[in-house]
């Protein structure tokens, strides 16, 4: 039997916009309570909380990765990831900016960087992510991070929301967001490029459209668990738990 033949460039990237349309995390329940400002104070410092466990994951991720380049050419673009959230000095970065977020919210900064609060489903869904980055091929690796491709509409969505249906955000506690609109653009760009010129078998192609599919996974888990411990008021043992929340789901 032949090998299947290959998706065309048109084709592939189609593929790929397409889970965007009908995966991304955009869609999710909790999302739209977010964006739309049904979530009370004390639910909002939990989804940020969260949050910043993914934030502080993400250059942990790309070290690993570009622990397995071969090519410098490579890492030295990759390396601009890092740089990105760990800032170029200390103060500076996207993880320094979403403390800002938290802070403005009104959490303690050191609880917020202990990580103790997190919800158990969080810290699964995104050491989960760091797994597959290990154990996945470098292509599969890098494009597992295409969810860039459609972040520029969810922060553009999330800074607009957020600020108008909200009393406790303020413009300049939001500057993570803002940041983004101009890095996420710059980087789903390369990958994309990534992920259609590089796969040489059909084969390749489906190993990158599955890691995009597994990224919408890790991102989507992420939500059903604030979902379940802040809205339906699961919320587990050890986790944060939001100074006014009494113990009984927030929505029908």
């Amino acid at each position: 039997m032949s090998e299947e033949k290959m998706l065309s460039r048109d084709a592939m990237e189609a593929t790929l916009r397409k889970l965007g349309d009908e995966c991304y995390h955009n869609l999710h329940k909790f999302h739209k309570l977010l964006h739309g400002g049904k979530l009370n104070k004390g639910q909002v410092q939990a989804w940020a909380l969260n949050r910043y466990y993914y934030q502080i994951i993400i250059p942990v991720k790309d070290t690993a990765l570009m622990s397995r380049m071969r090519d410098p050419d490579l890492r030295r673009i990759w390396i601009q990831r890092v740089v990105d959230h760990d800032g170029a000095k200390p103060g500076d970065g996207g993880i320094e900016r979403w403390l800002k977020l938290t802070d403005g919210l009104g959490l303690d900064r050191e609880y917020v960087k202990s990580t103790d609060g997190l919800l158990p489903g969080t810290r699964f869904a995104v050491d989960c992510y760091v797994t597959y980055v290990k154990e996945h091929s470098v292509l599969e690796g890098m494009t597992s991070s295409l969810t860039e491709l459609f972040a520029p509409s969810i922060h553009r969505e999330r800074i607009a929301g957020m600020l108008k249906n909200y009393d406790f955000i303020h413009d300049d506690i939001m500057a993570y967001f803002k940041k983004r609109l101009d890095q996420a653009p710059r980087d789903a760009e390369h990958v994309l490029e990534l992920a259609l010129s590089w796969p040489q078998s059909r084969a390749e192609q489906q190993g990158v459209i599955d890691s995009l599919i597994f990224k919408l996974d890790c991102l989507w888990a992420q939500q059903d668990a604030l979902y379940d411990a802040y809205v339906e008021g699961h919320i587990p043992p050890g986790a944060f738990v939001p100074e006014d929340f009494d113990g009984r789901p927030r929505f029908d």
